[in-house]
């Protein structure tokens, strides 16, 4: 027998590592029809968590409004600006003695990335009393919306201070809905 064939036979077979150019196209193809299908799904998920993170931020500076009403036993406003901005402060800064401008907190329009969402009404007042029970006809609900947000949420504040963020298009048995 030749000694090189005999050589060859003994030595391992190696094996090919990697992917061929026509199996890496067709991984690239199915990532791009997936892709092409998620997108219109998550561009409608971002509009809607747009929705969300306003209504939340105005839902937790009105329940902030509440809560230094009742701290303070002094009467506090929370005041809707355009975009979703808000401000808590003393009716009377005077009467809160730790503050100089009588300003507990405020959020600005242009903080995160809701400049798009459109509060209804566009501005207002909620003014809390010690006992944290409204004591104006100011703000009884804000609608906040997004042209491209399919989800539109609500925000109610009834007349004993209660504070509630719902959504108007829930199913009547979903305990979400207004």
């Amino acid at each position: 027998m030749d000694p090189l064939k005999m050589l060859q036979s003994n030595m391992p077979k190696l094996k090919q590592h990697g992917f061929s150019l026509i199996e890496l196209m067709v991984v690239v193809s199915i990532v791009v029809v997936v892709a092409s299908l998620a997108a219109p799904s998550y561009v409608g998920w971002i509009q809607n968590t747009r929705v969300r993170t306003a209504t939340e931020s105005i839902l937790s500076g009105i329940q902030k409004a509440r809560a230094e009403a009742l701290k303070r036993n002094t009467p506090v406003r929370f005041a809707l600006a355009a975009n979703a901005g808000w401000t808590v402060s003393c009716v009377t800064p005077a009467l809160c003695n730790d503050l100089t401008s009588g300003i507990v907190e405020t959020r600005a329009s242009n903080e995160g990335d809701t400049s798009a969402v459109v509060a209804t009404p566009a501005s207002g007042n909620v003014i809390f009393n010690g006992l944290g029970i409204q004591t104006t006809a100011g703000l009884s609900q804000v609608d906040l919306t997004l042209a491209q947000a399919d989800r539109p949420l609500r925000i109610t504040v009834s007349a004993g201070g209660t504070v509630r963020m719902c959504d108007p298009h829930a199913s009547s048995s979903d305990p979400r809905k207004c």
